[in-house]
């Protein structure tokens, strides 16, 4: 048969047939307010969702008209993170990593989003007069975007910053934004091309032979050395202080094992060529992700992190840096009526909340880091295995 590909009713029973899926928990759910999210709709997929209390102390935040982010206020409160997943211990050891580290303080550093374009000259001298006359005409961009009445422009969409990069005939552009709320990836296209196609192209002081939106510089959905350290969304720092009585009740090792293990784990993640120092962030990050609404493929860049372990007086400092947390409390999937709930049960729902989302999701990455060092830390790793072996489903 033809596969159907509107999302209308007829459509949707159509393609439901030909997979045979008859009344099911997947089908059986109106499916109504998830036809604009998805392509060939057929169902939803339901996964458990479990809640983990983690006690944060939040920064208040606010952008700047140059695009800086600025502390407005602090204030502390436990949030019951929402984890959807099916791995099994996850949230039983965050929320002891939680219980351990008492309250986890953040701090959000930077927020850009980026799009890597490439404009393919004739040679390498022509690629260097472009790429430096792109980076002059940065001024003239903001305002060219600012006043256009190009209707398939997006306003939200603000160019802070341009970088180039020559490789042979190659002038490579990482565009940079801000988004506001959403995460950005439509908005900042659509001003990317653009600027590309009708500032660029005719403007420009030599004819690049091929303009490319997106050439994989700065690494989208995945992990990269340049989003690791230059950000790439939401740029989030946590840090936590565990006492060594919390690390000897709670956690049920001491300080000296876990920064033994921070140690050995920094060196073999050098080893490794690994673009993240850090034990098991994506676990937290996709949980919360797929609760929310956000785009699991985001889980790839957001989930680099660099975690930090020092023995300090009275126990443990920890802290890890997520260079490019892409979140977004509007648009997208976060519009869907479960992951707005959820959003809306930790205060992320809507407009002005996309700082604390982010700040909330690194301090559970923070929580999951130190309950499942911990377990690796002590003698043979001997608490991880077990948690695993008890776990672990099938035998």
């Amino acid at each position: 048969m033809r596969w159907p590909r509107k999302n209308d009713p007829g459509s949707i029973e159509a393609r439901q047939a030909v997979l045979g899926l008859g009344e099911s928990l997947v089908t059986s759910i109106d499916l109504a307010p998830f036809t604009t999210a998805a392509e060939s709709l057929v169902g939803v997929a339901v996964i458990p969702v479990s809640a983990a209390p983690v006690g944060v102390e939040l920064g208040t935040y606010e952008l700047s008209d140059a695009g800086d982010v600025v502390e407005t206020g602090r204030a502390s409160e436990t949030v019951h993170v929402p984890l959807a997943h099916t791995e099994g211990g996850l949230t039983a050891s965050l929320t002891r990593g939680a219980l351990a580290a008492g309250t986890i303080r953040t701090h959000v550093l930077y927020d850009r989003i980026t799009r890597a374009s490439c404009f393919v000259c004739a040679d390498a001298a022509e690629a260097i007069v472009l790429a430096r006359w792109v980076e002059a005409e940065l001024p003239a961009m903001q305002a060219w975007l600012a006043a256009s009445d190009d209707r398939s422009l997006s306003k939200r969409a603000r160019l802070h910053g341009v970088k180039t990069h020559v490789v042979g005939p190659m002038c490579h552009v990482l565009w940079r934004w801000t988004t506001g709320d959403a995460v950005g990836p439509n908005m900042m296209t659509r001003n990317s091309y653009a600027l590309n196609m009708a500032y660029v192209l005719p403007r420009a002081p030599v004819k690049p032979e091929r303009a490319i939106l997106e050439a994989n510089m700065g690494g989208d959905k995945k992990a990269s050395a340049e989003y690791f350290q230059s950000g790439h969304g939401k740029t989030v720092l946590a840090e936590a202080f565990i006492s060594d009585e919390q690390i000897r009740r709670v956690l049920r090792t001491t300080a000296a094992d876990l920064e033994a293990l921070s140690w050995a784990g920094t060196h073999g993640s050098v080893a490794s060529g690994m673009q993240s120092v850090a034990f098991t962030p994506a676990s937290a990050i996709a949980a919360i992700f797929a609760a929310t609404g956000q785009d699991l493929g985001m889980v790839g860049t957001s989930s680099m992190a660099h975690g930090t372990a020092r023995r300090v007086e009275g126990g443990l400092h920890a802290s890890i840096r997520f260079g490019g947390l892409e979140v977004g409390t509007v648009g997208g999937g976060t519009t869907l009526p479960s992951a707005r709930e959820w959003l809306g049960s930790i205060g992320c729902a809507g407009s002005g909340t996309v700082y604390r989302f982010a700040q909330i999701v690194a301090a559970a990455a923070l929580c999951l880091e130190i309950s499942a060092s911990a377990a690796m830390a002590t003698a043979g790793s001997e608490n991880f295995f077990q948690a695993h072996h008890e776990r672990g489903g099938l035998r």
